[in-house]
């Protein structure tokens, strides 16, 4: 994990991390990116026209679920974490779709920043304005890549304009696109004046060479050429320059044009990444005080998942280290139950591939196997108690009934359903007339109760099956209004895994009625609604 000797100092260690996760609508080519980061990293190597795991890895596929592979998209966020420039790099790859917008929304609470990921022919995309509205939120400083730039793109200087008037983000570009398509040549470097040109890999199995020409010439009077500088002269005269306190702030994006696919502009962002992105900061705790670097050590859960490996049906939870040094086999505490446990089995992860980790600082990464009682927002901890502020569920929009087809499974489908609940793979909904036999499974989008059809069959051997419910909308009430809520028609009250107690309705229509009839009661919108 660590190229050179620790010096032990949390401050220096963390100064050398950089954690930022990649965010992107479906098919912007989010994943091929982050393969291509790994390839420049040194953690893939190149052959025969694919980039290939190194020699003695199993698998470093961002998608490493084999209904990823089958659906060819993200379902779940990926750890992946190597080494660059001597610096220690914790990626994190997103799932893109909306459908898995939660899973995201955990995985922004872990991270230094972001790179955006557009499409060159599409530009910003409704989820592209979600997942940005969450990193505003946190502040997260954004880093933007505009991609398949060897494909026919929309003008540039439009696609700036765009990100500026929907995000309000001031985009200031890095590179500067000669031509796209077939016309594509290359990128010029606003900051040096060089132009660096766009050679062709075969299908991207290698990394691309950068043939860097010195202080760009006028190509000749070519019009792709000439087209580039005009635009290059607009943007010294009138975009902002680059301000790294705006850029930390979350209020301006340095922006780079490429090609993931060709690996061309790969090296440019990752090395923008290395320059550019802040290293890890104080976290603010729920009394919103700051736990300092060098603080005892803690941590903060974003993430568990089960049976990554399927021959041990293991249990991960994943840790961003916030303070303090991390050592394998140290005694920390939950902070959630105040109950200590070892932390003998910790992994640095890189996909569903894992490494022992003896330490961790600041920044990073790590998984702690079968640690069962960690849940997603516990903090954990040595000497110096800390909560951390917790992280939000999403408001569901669809709801299913789950029932066991195969009575004699029914063990196992409740095993499945609380470990499903645990993860957020869904939210899990309990009525106290049918309590663990029917569930009823609530999620953001359609598309996680297919994941969770598929992991209870697959990965627990239950057989369940979902039924429709008549619920539409939901939101979070207290034990007073519910004595009111569970008379009235067209509402259901449930308890959700966490003990929160919902109120369910069967149109936004009803629920703005039962508003208005009865303000007294308490129905609190919960995030992401609409």
């Amino acid at each position: 994990m660590n190229a050179v000797e620790p010096s032990g100092d949390p401050r220096r260690e963390s100064s050398r991390r950089r954690t930022f996760a990649i965010i992107s609508h479906p098919d912007a080519g989010k994943t091929t990116l982050t393969e291509k980061l790994l390839l420049y990293g040194g953690v893939l190597s190149a052959g025969a026209g694919a980039v290939k795991a190194r020699q003695g890895q199993r698998n470093v596929t961002s998608d490493w679920m084999e209904l990823e592979r089958r659906r060819g998209i993200s379902i779940t966020s990926t750890v992946l974490q190597f080494t660059y420039r001597d610096r220690v790099l914790n990626l994190l790859d997103t799932p893109g779709h909306r459908d898995f917008c939660e899973d995201t929304y955990r995985v922004l609470a872990a991270v230094d920043a972001v790179v955006m990921v557009l499409d060159g022919s599409k530009g910003i995309e409704a989820q592209t304005r979600k997942l940005f509205e969450v990193c505003r939120e946190r502040e997260i400083p954004i880093t933007t890549f505009i991609n398949k730039w060897d494909r026919p793109a929309r003008d540039p200087l439009e696609l700036l304009d765009e990100i500026e008037d929907q995000l309000t983000l001031d985009p200031v570009p890095i590179t500067w696109p000669v031509g796209d398509g077939d016309r594509f040549v290359g990128v010029i470097n606003r900051n040096t004046g060089d132009f660096v040109r766009f050679v062709r890999t075969a299908r991207g199995s290698s990394m691309a060479p950068e043939q860097i020409i010195a202080k760009y010439a006028a190509g000749d009077g070519d019009p792709t050429w000439v087209e580039a500088f005009e635009s290059v002269e607009l943007l010294d005269a009138a975009a902002p320059d680059f301000d790294q306190k705006r850029f930390e702030a979350g209020e301006l994006s340095p922006v780079f044009y490429g090609s993931a696919l060709t690996n061309f502009g790969v090296k440019l962002l990752l090395d923008a990444v290395i320059d550019l992105v802040p290293p890890p900061r104080p976290y603010f705790d729920v009394n919103n005080d700051l736990r300092s670097i060098t603080s005892p050590f803690s941590a903060m859960v974003f993430k568990v998942q089960s049976n990554m490996n399927p021959a041990h049906r293991d249990y991960v939870a994943f840790l961003r280290v916030c303070s303090g040094r991390f050592e394998r086999g140290m005694a920390v505490i939950n902070g959630r139950t105040g109950k200590p446990f070892s932390t003998k089995y910790a992994h640095s992860l890189l996909g569903r591939d894992r490494n022992t980790v003896e330490e961790a600082w600041p920044g990073d990464v790590i998984g702690l196997v079968n640690a069962g009682d960690l849940r997603p927002g516990d903090a954990v901890y040595v000497d110096t108690p800390v909560e951390w502020p917790a992280i939000p569920s999403f408001a569901p929009n669809h709801f299913r009934m789950a029932f066991c087809a195969d009575t004699s499974k029914a063990k196992q489908f409740r095993s499945g359903v609380r470990q499903l609940d645990s993860e957020g793979t869904v939210q899990v909904l309990y009525q106290p007339d049918y309590g663990q036999s029917r569930p009823i499974l609530a999620a953001v989008g359609p598309m996680q109760f297919d994941v969770a059809l598929y992991r209870l069959r697959h990965e627990f051997g239950a057989p369940a099956e979902l039924s429709s419910t008549p619920w539409t909308t939901a939101r979070r009430t207290e034990t007073v209004s519910a004595e009111t809520l569970k008379n009235l028609p067209g509402v259901a009250l449930v308890e959700r895994g966490d003990g929160e107690l919902l109120a369910l309705f069967e149109s936004p229509y009803w629920l703005e009625r039962v508003i208005v009839d009865k303000p007294e009661l308490m129905l609190e919108r919960l995030i992401g609604e609409g």
